[in-house]
């Protein structure tokens, strides 16, 4: 291997973490990091929520059985 390929494979390596962590600081606020701790009410409509998607899939899926 030549020097040009060691220094360009180095190169993109410090680059590639440099992104990912900018990109993972970046997300920090868009995931909701240091957000207040939801209350009980939030949390039970999250419940809810998640309670009713899987519901929905389970319904999707048994429509395609029956498609069948």
């Amino acid at each position: 291997m030549n020097v040009n390929r060691i220094v360009n494979m180095v190169l993109r390596m410090v680059v590639r973490r440099l992104i990912n962590k900018g990109v993972g600081t970046g997300m920090n606020p868009v995931r909701g990091a240091g957000h207040s701790p939801m209350s009980p009410a939030e949390r039970q409509q999250q419940r809810q929520a998640r309670a009713t998607a899987k519901r929905a899939r389970q319904a999707a899926r048994l429509m395609r059985r029956g498609a069948r």
